[in-house]
């Protein structure tokens, strides 16, 4: 298909395309999907560049988490160029002091060569208490912290540490956007969305619930049957 709407993925911190599995299947029919790799890049205006430089002039835009700073600072950089935006398990404000410190303490630990002590401790933050013991689910979150590795780890925490105050230019955002996130999402709460939300004029806000940070996993159905209508949404 020719008309399909390209659309650009971007992972978070510690994942890569498998997080979007069910997407990349589910809405191939409507979208030409092309997932970010963030692990090479030490700040979220690299990252950006990276976006625009692997998608065409015009293109749809969803990021999770770290790919939604992304996502953002590529809103700061070419607003333009993209069409509608879909913000996921995010936030446009920046760390309080308490999360500053934990990132610097998990930085530390992978620079001292612990970096499988990692994932293992983020893993009840990343994903409802009751998916804890879905062993399937672990594994890929598990192993796309491994593709990433210690450096590529060390390199997306920087990034995150020295991204904007994104709330400033929400209001500049003009296309129609989708903020998605799972109501006991322990990383970005409600809150941060529902302030993204409101500063955003073209914007719908979807919480699923008995989800947490991560829905396009935990969720795939539903997160995949919200992305597909705003994918076709019109005015």
């Amino acid at each position: 298909m020719t008309d399909r709407t390209p659309l650009a993925l971007l992972p978070g911190l510690l994942l890569d395309a498998d997080l979007w599995r069910h997407q990349i299947q589910e809405l191939a029919d409507l979208a030409d999907i092309r997932v970010a790799d963030f692990s090479t890049q030490d700040n979220v205006s690299d990252m950006a560049k990276s976006v625009l430089e692997m998608m065409p002039q015009r293109f749809a835009l969803a990021g999770l988490s770290m790919g939604g700073y992304v996502a953002q600072e590529v809103m700061r950089q070419a607003p333009d160029r993209v069409e509608r935006l879909a913000l996921m398990d995010t936030r446009a404000c920046l760390d309080e002091e308490e999360v500053i410190s934990r990132r610097k303490g998990l930085m530390e630990l992978a620079r001292k060569g612990r970096f499988k002590g990692v994932t293992p401790r983020l893993l009840p933050m990343l994903v409802h208490e009751d998916r804890l013991e879905d062993k399937d689910l672990c594994d890929r979150i598990l192993a796309m912290a491994e593709n990433i590795g210690r450096d590529g780890f060390i390199r997306q925490q920087q990034a995150i540490l020295n991204r904007p105050d994104f709330r400033p230019d929400l209001a500049r955002i003009t296309c129609r956007t989708l903020v998605l996130c799972g109501r006991e999402d322990q990383l970005t709460p409600v809150e941060a969305h529902r302030e993204m939300a409101a500063g955003i004029a073209d914007s719908r806000l979807v919480i699923l619930d008995h989800c947490g940070h991560l829905p396009p996993m935990e969720k795939p159905q539903e997160t995949t049957a919200e992305l597909r209508r705003w994918l076709t949404e019109r005015d």
